[in-house]
């Protein structure tokens, strides 16, 4: 069969390309190709499924923006399809006292990357927050939480499916190639010139 856009990959960033590729191109056929009988098989599926808040990486990089953003945008997601998550929040804990700038740092960091919701807490509020944990400051983090990836993934899928695209499971891509001439049986010539090959 013949597609305008191939995505190769069903994890989560395959899923989320596929989904908004055909969201933005909508006139356009999408067919997404994954080698495993199931999507998320692999590293979306076994993470430590944290939705993280954006406090380690340098202010005003791609990655620090991308974080912010992402983070709310998963929020969103999962508010508008129902899908269980917990803001449950992270200590960062200094327990020496030379750990302190370094905590002090990233709290700075996080500010400048505009993660919502950060403050240095002192041991007395490290306790109320955790009974178990001991530190002289700590960084609270309430924005950051926790997810199943696996369950977004198959909600991007849903999404990709009902908008109208393809998923091919159990579809090993071991070839890509420019086609030389269109098949005799081809309506639409040389429109498609790259040929996607699987091991059959």
């Amino acid at each position: 069969s013949t597609v305008d856009v191939a995505v190769v990959g069903g994890g989560i960033v395959g899923l989320a390309a596929a989904r908004e590729l055909l969201h933005r191109h909508g006139s356009l056929s999408f067919a997404l190709l994954e080698k495993e009988k199931e999507l998320a098989h692999h590293q979306s599926g076994h993470n430590s499924g944290v939705i993280h808040s954006g406090i380690y990486y340098t202010p005003g990089s791609l990655k620090a923006k991308l974080c912010v953003q992402g983070a709310a945008l998963c929020y969103q997601y999962c508010d508008q399809k129902g899908i269980p998550y917990k803001r449950c929040g992270k200590l960062i804990v200094a327990v020496e006292h030379d750990e302190i700038p370094r905590l002090k740092a990233l709290y700075e960091r996080g500010l400048q990357n505009n993660v919502p919701g950060l403050k240095l807490i002192g041991a007395k509020e490290i306790q109320e927050k955790e009974p178990f944990c001991r530190g002289l400051m700590a960084l609270d983090s309430p924005y950051t939480g926790i997810v199943d990836y696996k369950q977004v993934a198959q909600s991007f899928a849903e999404d990709f499916q009902e908008a109208g695209g393809t998923i091919l499971r159990d579809f090993e891509v071991t070839d890509m190639e420019m086609a030389k001439e269109s098949s005799p049986d081809s309506e639409d010539g040389l429109k498609h010139p790259v040929i996607v090959r699987n091991k059959k």
